[in-house]
């Protein structure tokens, strides 16, 4: 039964499907899509070989380009993204969608419409079936191969990272159909295919192998032992090695005609009746959602009939519906368990009684299947072995909900693959996996959808479209917590007349949410939940969870957590992973850590309760170590122009940070929690530190430009410095919100914080500050077009710098005058200031700045005329900006190349450099696409008259 390589497994399927066993294809109701070039196709290879997981950027740079990736690697994948985010959209917009998280993208498909996981599927669904169906189904996945694995992509390293494997899956493939296909007594009709295929693959054994068995079934005894003696000779000959044990045997075993190589006769074996149990407690009501989580658990079932996995593991926070889900799926799926379900509730975090031991549960579920009690053995492990012997043979679904760890599981799992285990608990079981092979199903909460349905189910029918607003801002204090949305649904039910608002309003307080989530039934509550898993940590470990209620904001790091412990990273680490385990904390991505938002609550309520002056130690610590990794990392970015100096914090433990795409990244994980210290240390009365730490940002958010978050945590920093009356912080602070307000088009709020700032550097004498609130003004008075009063601002700036010899400031100035000088006409001086800036900036190794100076240069040498020397000055400018990060200054570069291919007469060169400026800067708000707007607008008509 040999199947072709090109041969195909029926008609092609509706909808979209994807290729990788030959060319890579994506066909859409069975005609192929462009692709585009061969590093686009790489890229969407890689993401369809991990479907559904996160496959991270660094990676997918390392595929496409190896050791040399461009300087622009990530703005290219960028690119191909929103290509292949188009192609998607157009064809199928009910299909794949490629999805942004971090580190990387995540390709979000159905995997059955992939072919290689499809054949694979295939391959696994095989090994216990019949033999015939066993070929059949072998043969549908060798089908799925149109020839060599990605040949449009031959030449890449993906080509070489995958296609050796997939070679050897199909190879697998045709010798376990081959097997099959003997088993089938086709012997006859395997001779002929068999010896090709050992022609070609002349040392794989199990094929020559294969080869013998149908020659000699076949009547050729030579053949068969001739084929033993040519793979003896070539292995000796080429490897210096003789063949394997099993080849031997089967080479002794021809020579003495042995009975065991005739083609064997099944035998039918006697069915015998047996008790058959249905424990599963009732399916709950108002059960909603959990779509995927009931497709994986269906996925589990049928690979059960593949032979694999038989054991699975639901794990999540109290609260999360853990047992809900398990009792749903087991009611839907019990007709697969024709000889019964066992159930038991193990006990593991019941606030009253002890968990079950092993013993007891064993104990009932034996007199379930008809153990007469006197016959029950004493010994634990007598008792397993008899459990497993009645469960052997024998279809059975084993439910145990609340487990407390693995060794309570382990006695309770059958022996046999028929049998399929079902377990919930509210620690991880990792010794589950690595000793018994069972599959984790982490539960999450419920997204915003499921929980308003859920609310409606369990409540007051209706209501929530009633004030569907509120209904969803319930669900999003729930959390989506199921427990917390039935608390909030009854009490909603409780009093029908009460609004969905009114209940919201309760629950926004969040010193009162908790007691508002307890209802008068004490083992239904949110609180009750939490505390008993909390009562269960090791007192290292609850003292841990009690300090993370400190943590200002929603993610944390093993850094983070030895700064607040006051202990070293690889014991934060230890204390999380425990914390993790009892799915207290959540890992969302490696070393990054995180809280649902009722358990950060909970977390908060404990150190509210404590009220411990430790804690206020705690979170100096913690804002320590945000001000020590944050100076350290600011100088990657550029020179830090200022006196804050935190090297000298040597009790912090500093995450690596050794150039400046590590600090950019530092940042950009650390950035939601960096605001939320500023915020936290300006409530706490932290003041010294409030003002410091938002400092330390500047030279980030030059870069990043986050607006809204940089004008709140440099208001709250103004805020703290004038509290401890630091004319220092209140010059830095009032200059930096200068800064923010110009860069997002504010130029009035602008202007008062830099007089501001200005005015206070005036009562300092310190003629450096009073240099730098000058050029800051002479650059907002010149975006207000006041060019006299800029240009003397500029010029009074670079005289004191000049003096005090500090060449930054030097360069900043410059670049000021330059730009008032640009617009008075003076070209030629202008650029002749700008290379001087630009000089100083490289020696400076400052590329954000020296990004936006050549930008500069860009633009007054197209003015001047000099297209080559612009376009020149913008190429550079683009180089800097990607090297930096600066999304800004690489919008600024490509819309300076698009002047330039405008001045050229390149009006489709210019269309697509604008194009490319505005996305970027609609991507982060800058006021400059306005600007961008008007230039494509006036393209089009310009075009458009040339078409007249």
């Amino acid at each position: 039964m040999m199947t072709p390589h090109g041969s195909s497994t029926g008609p092609e399927q509706a909808g979209y499907e994807f290729r990788l066993l030959g060319p890579l294809e994506m066909l859409v109701d069975g005609h192929p899509r462009p692709l585009g070039r061969a590093p686009a196709r790489a890229l969407l290879a890689c993401l369809l070989l991990e479907p559904n997981q996160v496959v991270p950027m660094d990676r997918l740079i390392d595929t496409l380009w190896e050791h040399d990736p461009p300087a622009s690697a990530r703005t290219m994948i960028q690119g191909y993204v929103s290509r292949l985010r188009r192609l998607f959209a157009d064809s199928a917009p009910d299909g794949p969608e490629i999805i942004t998280r971090s580190p990387g993208y995540l390709l979000r498909v159905d995997s059955d419409r992939i072919d290689v996981h499809r054949a694979r599927a295939l391959i696994n669904h095989a090994h216990e079936l019949e033999p015939a169906e066993r070929s059949r189904v072998l043969a549908e996945a060798l089908a799925l191969w149109r020839g060599p694995v990605l040949a449009d992509i031959a030449h890449s390293r993906l080509y070489r990272m995958v296609a050796p494997s997939l070679e050897e899956l199909r190879l697998l493939a045709l010798e376990e159909r081959v097997a099959a296909d003997l088993e089938l007594g086709r012997h006859h009709q395997l001779v002929l295919e068999l010896s090709t295929l050992v022609d070609r693959h002349p040392l794989r054994e199990r094929l020559t192998g294969q080869l013998m068995l149908a020659s000699y079934r076949a009547g050729h005894r030579a053949e068969a032992q001739a084929r033993y003696h040519a793979l003896r000779h070539r292995l000796s000959t080429e490897l210096g090695i003789d063949p394997g044990p099993e080849l031997r045997e089967l080479y002794e075993q021809l020579l003495r005609d042995d009975p065991a190589l005739r083609f064997p006769q099944p035998r039918p074996e006697p069915v015998a009746k047996r008790p058959i149990p249905a424990e599963l407690p009732p399916v709950p009501a108002g059960f909603v959602g959990r779509h995927r989580e009931l497709a994986a658990l269906d996925r589990m079932l049928a690979e059960r009939e593949r032979g694999s996995s038989l054991l699975a593991v639901v794990t999540g926070t109290a609260g999360v519906g853990k047992s809900a889900l398990a009792v749903t799926w087991a009611h839907r799926v019990e007709q697969h368990f024709p000889d019964g379900q066992l159930y038991a509730s193990l006990r593991g975090f019941d606030p009253e009684r002890e968990p079950l031991t092993p013993g007891e549960v064993l104990t009932s579920m034996l007199k379930t299947l008809g153990v007469a009690a006197d016959a029950i053995p004493v010994e634990l492990d007598d008792r397993t072995a008899l459990y497993r012997s009645l469960l052997a043979k024998r279809r059975v679904l084993v439910l145990l909900d609340d487990a407390r760890d693995s060794d309570q599981v382990r006695p309770l799992l059958p022996g046999s693959s028929e049998s399929l285990v079902l377990v919930t608990s509210r620690r991880r079981l990792d010794g589950l996996v690595v000793r018994s092979g069972a599959r984790v199903l982490p539960l999450e909460t419920l997204p915003t959808e499921a929980a308003i349905e859920l609310l409606d189910r369990a409540g007051v029918p209706g209501k929530s479209a009633s004030e569907p607003a509120a209904a969803a801002e319930l669900a999003q204090l729930c959390g989506g917590l199921p427990l917390a949305l039935r608390i909030a649904a009854a009490r909603l039910a409780a009093n029908p007349a009460r609004c969905v608002s009114d209940l919201v309003d309760e629950l926004t307080d969040e010193q009162n949410r908790l007691h508002a989530l307890d209802i008068d039934d004490a083992d239904t509550s949110v609180r009750r939940a939490f505390d008993i898993s909390y009562r269960n940590l090791h007192a290292v470990h609850a003292d841990t969870f009690r300090r993370l209620g400190l943590v200002p904001g929603h993610t944390f790091t093993a850094h983070a957590v030895a700064a607040l412990c006051d202990t070293d990273p690889p014991s934060a680490q230890r204390r999380l992973r425990a914390l993790a385990l009892a799915h207290l904390v959540t890992e969302p991505e490696p070393g990054r850590f995180g809280m649902h938002d009722l358990l950060r609550v909970y977390a908060r309520n404990l150190v509210a309760a404590s009220g411990a002056d430790r804690d206020s130690d705690a979170l100096r610590r913690l804002l320590h170590h945000y001000l020590a990794t944050a100076d350290h990392a600011r100088r990657f970015l550029r020179p830090a122009q200022d006196d804050l100096d935190f090297s000298g914090l040597t009790s912090v433990h500093r995450p690596r940070i050794a150039d400046r795409a590590q600090a950019l990244e530092w940042f950009d994980a650390e950035w939601p929690n960096l605001v939320a210290a500023v915020r936290v240390a300006n409530a706490e009365g932290m003041h010294d530190l409030a003002w410091q730490l938002a400092r330390l940002q500047f030279n980030y958010l030059m870069v990043r430009c986050p607006w809204e978050d940089w004008i709140r945590i440099y208001t709250d920093g103004l805020d703290s410095a004038r509290t401890v009356d630091s004319p220092a912080g209140q010059v830095l602070m009032t200059a930096g919100l200068g800064v923010a307000y110009s860069r997002s088009g504010q130029l009035d709020e602008a202007l008062a914080h830099y007089d501001e700032s200005y005015r206070v550097a005036v009562l300092t004498g310190d003629p450096a500050r009073l240099a730098m609130t000058q050029i800051n003004m002479g650059s907002v008075l010149f975006r207000l077009k006041r060019y006299e009063e800029a240009k003397e601002r500029c010029q009074d700036a670079l005289r004191v710098y000049r003096s005090l010899g500090d060449r930054y400031f030097v360069a900043g100035a410059l670049n000021n005058l330059a730009l008032v000088e640009q617009v008075n006409g003076e070209l030629e001086e202008a650029l002749a200031h700008l290379r001087e800036a630009e000089a100083l900036y490289r020696d400076a190794d400052d590329l954000d700045t020296l990004a936006m100076v050549l930008n500069n240069c860009g633009e007054v040498s197209i003015e001047l005329g000099r297209i080559d020397d612009g376009e020149r000055f913008h190429h550079e400018a683009l180089d800097a900006a990607l090297k930096c990060g600066s999304a800004m200054r690489q919008a600024s570069a490509y819309l300076g190349l698009g002047d330039a291919a405008r001045s050229r007469g390149d009006l489709e060169v210019a269309r697509t450099r604008w194009e490319t400026a505005l996305a970027i800067y609609e991507a982060e708000g800058s006021p400059l696409v306005t600007g961008v707007r008007d230039r494509l607008r006036d393209l089009t008509e310009r075009v458009g008259r040339r078409g007249v």
